[in-house]
């Protein structure tokens, strides 16, 4: 492949990538098509769609820590492909919608089975990549799942444009077709075994040289981190949801600039995703390169805000430029988060510690919503910038509170008297 493909070369994470790509032309059919099939085609009102994937989400957030867990026992390989067999079902399901408390039925498992996902594959692509490949790993997956999304949105647009029934009948089954692609692609991959600490003591964590029982959500500082992580995870809700309806509203681009500054933002992920994880894979570091990605995300904050006053020409160029500067923060952020999550975890405990980390982002966006839109479309320039000094504090705070969560794992256990050395 050419050196600019997000492919990787041929081995265990090319596989990976492979399935990754058919899981996210999936993901791509069903965003770009989902709502619109709930709405269009059975006839639910946005409010109520609106409504129920946000119970839903909720919901599905606690299924994280008990799969990431279970991820840490079991082959994380096998346990994925049985999750996405079982996320193959439900996208079907949602042939049988015909009324809100059936969506509500389907949405709820269809939830809960992706946030546990997510947990597992966190663990999963730790075991291919090892300790020193983990964050390249992730940075990889990521530029190929945004290349995935890009085709899938793209094929979904066919079904939008003939928006019959029977058009959203073959989106829906394409999504769970990829589904069960991904899962045959990833049972290519050698087992994965379950690492020996977990296995000695499961449901007991290991913090320095001390066991200690309680796992990820009583682990404070390893939350704080998280929490810091998780403040500037709401990027993405800003991304899709915020500026696209500041540039229409208060900017007074055309609707076709939000394709634009979407698209520069998933150009920039493939080219620049790896690249920029570089230096990542332990704690120290990568919490130099979180404040460093609260910063940039902080910089690009009076430049979306500056567009609100400007002519719509040269506000659109400086909202194509605020994008690409927004995206180097975006990825030195998935890169430092996932290196903290992961370097931070102890051996035994790698997808209950993920499973953590996802429930306290997810937490985040989902509040995020409603109170990133306020602050933004309801403050004006002014509600940019106070976001972009809530974006630097939470950056600034990394290393500090790294520190702290690396100093409690270090610490030597206390040794009985009268046990020697």
């Amino acid at each position: 492949m050419g050196r600019v493909s997000p492919l990787p070369p041929p081995g265990p994470l090319r596989t990976l990538a492979y399935a990754t790509l058919a899981n996210t032309v999936g993901a791509g059919l069903w965003l770009a098509g989902g709502a619109l099939y709930l709405t269009r085609d059975v006839g639910l009102s946005a409010t109520s769609v609106g409504a129920g994937l946000t119970v839903a989400g909720l919901i599905g957030l606690s299924a994280s820590v008990p799969l990431g867990g279970l991820a840490d026992r079991w082959d994380p390989r096998t346990l994925r492909a049985a999750l996405q067999v079982g996320q193959a079902v439900v996208a079907l399901a949602y042939l049988m919608v015909g009324s809100f408390p059936v969506f509500l039925a389907v949405a709820v498992p269809e939830a809960l089975l992706a946030a546990g996902n997510l947990a597992v594959r966190a663990a999963l692509v730790a075991a291919v990549g090892g300790p020193d490949g983990r964050v390249h790993a992730f940075a990889t997956l990521r530029a190929v799942a945004n290349l995935g999304i890009t085709v899938g949105t793209a094929l979904a647009g066919i079904a939008l444009a003939v928006d019959t029934h029977r058009a959203y009948q073959v989106l829906i089954v394409g999504n769970a077709a990829t589904y069960l692609l991904s899962a045959a692609l990833l049972l290519r991959l050698p087992p994965q075994p379950a690492a020996d600490g977990a296995r000695r003591t499961p449901g007991t964590l290991k913090r320095g040289n001390r066991l200690r029982r309680g796992g990820p959500l009583r682990d404070g500082r390893f939350l704080a981190v998280s929490g810091a992580s998780a403040v500037l995870s709401t990027h993405v809700t800003v991304l899709v949801l915020v500026v696209p309806l500041w540039m229409v509203d208060r900017a007074g681009a055309p609707p076709p600039v939000v394709s634009a500054v979407l698209l520069v933002n998933t150009v920039l992920t493939v080219l620049l995703a790896v690249r920029l994880s570089r230096g990542a894979e332990r704690a120290a570091p990568a919490a130099r390169k979180l404040r460093r990605a609260g910063l940039v995300l902080a910089a690009a904050t009076p430049l979306y805000a500056v567009t609100g006053v400007l002519p719509v020409l040269p506000a659109v160029v400086l909202l194509l430029v605020a994008t690409a500067v927004w995206t180097v923060g975006d990825l030195w952020h998935g890169a430092a988060g996932a290196g903290l999550a992961y370097d931070l975890a102890p051996p035994g405990a790698i997808g209950a510690y993920q499973g953590a980390d996802g429930l306290v982002a997810g937490l985040a966006q989902a509040l995020g919503r409603g109170l990133l839109t306020l602050l933004v479309l309801g403050g004006g320039p002014v509600g940019w910038l106070v976001l972009g000094g809530i974006f630097a504090a939470a950056g600034l705070t990394a290393p500090a509170l790294t520190r702290r969560a690396v100093a409690s794992r270090a610490a030597p256990a206390r040794r009985p008297a009268g046990v020697p050395g």
